[in-house]
């Protein structure tokens, strides 16, 4: 009879250090607690341009514009074992010069310094608006053409960046890349600042209630995607601590065409053209009374739905909450003028709506 081996133990696995570039914003925050609570992650690191009051578990800040080309990152990538790049500037949509060197060139220099520092893991925070314009009656697949709608710049740099992302890959085959493409993110405490940069200081916050929007319009082309920030956080953790490549789609249901948007509203749907709502949003642009382009608007008629199959099964990622209740969260967050306590999530900026009239909606402060 032959000896019986001892089996060996099954080494522990060493918790993750993990840095989250644009940690302060919308998704940020909420990437951020998901890593927290997962006994997987050891150390967070949170890079942002101004340093928040707001904390949490083993969350350590690094104040850092990775926009910036006097900015050394390599000292705060090194040792990392994933970096997730969610760093975003949206305003000032004006100047796209401006979000170009902020969003295309500041990624390029997170990607070199994932390369440079041996980083083993980038997880990017790719879009929807990377898609070329598709089908509003089917879901398309990760296969789908990434080029963006040309005419917007979210859209433009999104797609650029896919560019970016296929030489990186290329170049680094020992690095896992993932894109995640989300909808859509709405939460509560994202309502003030999304209001701040996509409806401008005329929009009336504490009036966002359904009772007092009583119609919905029905464009060509109103059909879009959602999703709740927190479900979005998840598969970000999902995709950081997992071992999963390549890109992922990821949205609620149900899509919200003008009918779901008026049962959350309890509204009348009245079908339009496009032009009786693009006519006004172009004037309001015009005279610089609203930060979003009607480029943004034109390239949302034309985004495709996602199918988001892929997710579901390969990083085991499932939505918890509806579309709907994403969306009815975000209103509710508007009339009760909620936020958090960073920088870009503040309910309010220090001089108020005259401030952000005076310095002119879409520009630069």
């Amino acid at each position: 009879m032959s000896p019986t081996r001892a089996r060996k133990p099954k080494a522990a696995t060493k918790p993750k250090r993990i840095v989250v570039t644009g940690a302060s914003g919308n998704v940020g925050t909420s990437v951020v607690r998901a890593l927290a609570e997962d006994a997987g992650v050891g150390a967070v690191v949170g890079i942002a341009r101004r340093e928040p009051d707001w904390t949490c578990e083993k969350l350590e800040w690094v104040t850092a514009d990775v926009g910036s080309p006097d900015v050394d990152l390599d000292p705060v990538l090194a040792g990392a074992d994933v970096v997730i790049h969610l760093a975003w500037l949206f305003q000032p949509a004006r100047d796209p010069l401006i979000t170009w060197d902020a969003n295309v060139l500041g990624s390029v220099r997170v990607f070199e310094s994932v390369a440079r520092t041996g980083v083993p893991a980038l997880v990017h925070a790719s879009s929807v608006g990377a898609y070329s314009p598709g089908p509003k009656d089917r879901e398309v697949t990760e296969n789908w053409p990434t080029h963006g709608w040309p005419a917007a710049a979210y859209t433009r740099e999104k797609a650029y960046l896919e560019r970016v992302l296929d030489g990186f890959e290329a170049a680094h085959p020992s690095v896992r890349v993932v894109r995640l493409r989300p909808a859509f993110l709405f939460k509560r405490s994202s309502a003030s600042q999304q209001r701040r940069l996509f409806a401008g200081p005329l929009v009336p916050q504490r009036l966002v209630r359904p009772e007092l929007i009583p119609v919905v319009p029905d464009l060509p082309g109103l059909a879009m995607q959602a999703l709740h920030t927190e479900d979005a956080a998840q598969a970000y953790r999902l995709a950081a601590l997992g071992d999963a490549r390549g890109a992922f789609n990821l949205a609620a249901d149900p899509v919200l065409d003008a009918h779901a948007l008026a049962g959350v509203l309890n509204a009348k749907v009245v079908r339009l053209p496009v032009w009786a709502l693009r006519g006004p949003l172009v004037a309001a642009w015009r005279l610089h009374l609203t930060p979003a382009s009607p480029d943004l608007f034109d390239a949302v008629l034309h985004m495709p739905l996602m199918d988001t199959t892929r997710a579901r099964t390969e990083l085991g990622w499932t939505p918890t909450r509806t579309a709907t209740e994403a969306v009815s969260e975000l209103l509710t967050g508007m009339r009760e003028v909620a936020g958090e306590d960073t920088p870009p999530l503040a309910p309010t900026v220090p001089g108020g709506r005259a401030h952000e009239l005076s310095t002119g909606a879409g520009q630069k402060p």
